[in-house]
Parts: C-alpha cells; structure tokens; sequence
C-alpha cells in the first residue's frame, strides 16, 4: 500500500510515482493556472518576485561596477542558493490556494524552514553544476578566433561548441529540476529521488518539456529586458506555473 504523508510533519515518501502522459501544449494551461494563483494573491507574489528582482539587481550591479567575472559568478552562485528557497515559498502558496486556504507569508516561511536541509542539499547540487559549466564555459575559449578581425567561418567553431556545451549544461539543469523542488516540498522525498523523478517525467514528456522550457526562457527575457522588474511577475507566475505542472504530471 502507497504511503503518503505532508512534508511539515517530517515524514517521508518511499514510492516514486509513475509520470503522466502530457499534451504538448499542457504548459500553456500551467501558465494560465499560474497567473490566476498571482491574482489570487499579490501580497505574496510580489513580495518574493521582488526580492528575485533585487537579488538580479545586485548581481548586474555588481558585475558591472567592479568590471570582473569573478563577481558574477560569486553572486550568481548565491542565487542558486537562495532560488530553491524562495521557489518553495511560491509552492506553499499555490497549495494553499489548491486547499482552499488562504495564503500567507507565515505559510510560506513555515515551508521553508521545513524543507531547508533538502535545500541546501539541492542548492549544492546546483552550485557543483553552475561551476562545472563556468570551468567547461572558460575551457570553450581555446576555440576563440585568434587573429585581430575573425571572420565568420572563424566564429563558427567558437560559438558551435560553446552553444552545444552550454546546452548540455542547461539541460541537465532543467531536466533535474523541473519537477524535483515541488516534490520535494510536496511529499518529502529525498533529493535523489525528487530529481531521478523529475528526469524521468521531461523524457516522458519531450514536446511538452520544450514547450515549457520555451516560456521560461521568455519570462527570463521579459525580466531582463524590463531591466528586471518584470521578475517581480514572471518569477512568481513560473513558480504556480510550476507546482500546477508538477501536480499534473506526478501527484
């Protein structure tokens, strides 16, 4: 018999649940759920897609007045460590609103504390991969056109194998996290388990995981392109957006 039990009371899941089939456009629909939990409750929202909107902020600050990489990395790989945290705020509110109760920043902090060793557990992981693609990144540069004005046919070999490494990078990323932090918060499983779950649903579900890795990127890009304001409400719409995807493709 399945055991299922809340991760507030600091039980555990031991069953891994066998990913749903999904409609290509499914993610569509996520988004739209997402945008209605934002509407649902603004206070909430706002708040922690304005802390993401200062945490970049500070790092384009910081990379830009001090002129060096060693910056960006340093505050990049702060933000792997506080994003899954405020991801998990974002998920106790969307469930919240699925229980019919009404969200609030103490729900959302209270979850936070009750995941926290999984976090920074999946926040390491993510650190260990964000450093990995920065030394391959850097390695890519022995590639670089050596003579004063390249051409193109020179760039190509640069920019190919950078794009592909960088590629590789950023699926692996996306592919083990995609579904792990909701689980995680949701069932209290482990953080080996959450991601080899999370892997097995985007193979399971390859045009749907493109679709969806496709709106992610655009609400980064608005985000960035608004000078990060935009954050304040793409980063909370993708994070309902997530937990409604999760809830339809493994709870």
């Amino acid at each position: 018999m399945d055991e299922h039990t809340d991760n507030d009371t600091g039980t555990t899941e031991d069953w891994i649940p066998e990913p749903r089939r999904l409609a290509a456009t499914a993610p569509l629909t996520w988004v739209c759920l997402g945008w209605r939990d934002f509407r649902a409750a603004p206070f909430e929202s706002l708040t922690f897609g304005l802390l993401v909107t200062l945490i970049g902020v500070i790092i384009a600050a910081g990379s830009w007045i001090s002129g060096n990489l060693l910056i960006l990395y340093v505050t990049a790989g702060g933000f792997l460590l506080v994003g899954p945290l405020i991801a998990f705020a974002l998920y106790a509110t969307s469930r919240a609103l699925e229980q019919s109760q009404p969200p609030s920043v103490r729900i959302c902090l209270r979850s936070m504390r009750a995941n926290l060793s999984n976090h920074v557990i999946f926040a390491l992981v993510l650190l260990v991969l964000f450093l990995l693609w920065a030394r391959a990144a850097a390695m890519v540069h022995v590639f670089f056109p050596a003579m004063a004005e390249p051409g193109w046919r020179s760039w190509v070999p640069f920019l190919g194998i950078g794009s592909a490494v960088g590629a590789v990078f950023a699926a692996l990323g996306f592919a083990g996290s995609a579904f792990s932090l909701p689980m995680m918060m949701d069932r209290g499983t482990d953080v080996i388990t959450a991601v080899i779950t999370s892997f097995r649903a985007v193979l399971s579900n390859r045009a749907a995981m493109a679709v969806w890795a496709a709106l992610i990127v655009a609400g980064v890009m608005i985000g960035f392109a608004t000078a990060f304001i935009g954050l304040a409400v793409t980063v909370p719409v993708l994070g309902y957006a997530t937990w409604h995807g999760y809830r339809a493709t493994l709870a």
